[in-house]
């Protein structure tokens, strides 16, 4: 498929796409006219990306992971560096959970206010 229709199917923009390949998180086949082709598992790989990015990582780290989920090539090292990305992510859940948790506290406080007309706590 063509990058436009990548980018159709990840909902992920064009520019992103070719910058994912300068960074080297994907690749392409280039045609005799220079336009680039990818296969379909490229909708899969894209997705992983995105979700990578969205917990945080960056693409320097993503490098570095995507060899055990394409070829499954393991490292000790590797192994280290999943675990302590897995360590910082949980780490981050833990703190979203305790934002929600003092924003619903807020909302209860706010919710009297409102309808009782006194002031928050």
């Amino acid at each position: 498929m063509r990058i436009g229709e990548l980018a159709d199917r990840t909902g992920v923009s064009v520019r992103a796409l070719r910058y994912y390949e300068e960074q080297h998180l994907l690749g392409s086949e280039r045609s005799p006219s220079g336009q680039r082709h990818y296969p379909d598992s490229a909708v899969d790989r894209v997705r992983l990306i995105q979700q990578l990015y969205a917990a945080g990582l960056p693409s320097r780290s993503i490098v570095e992971l995507l060899p055990c989920v394409v070829t499954g090539e393991v490292t000790p090292e590797l192994l280290d560096r999943l675990s302590a990305e897995r360590a910082r992510i949980d780490t981050r859940i833990g703190l979203l959970v305790d934002t929600r948790d003092k924003l619903d506290t807020l909302i209860t406080a706010a919710t009297t206010t409102f309808r009782t007309g006194r002031p928050c706590p």
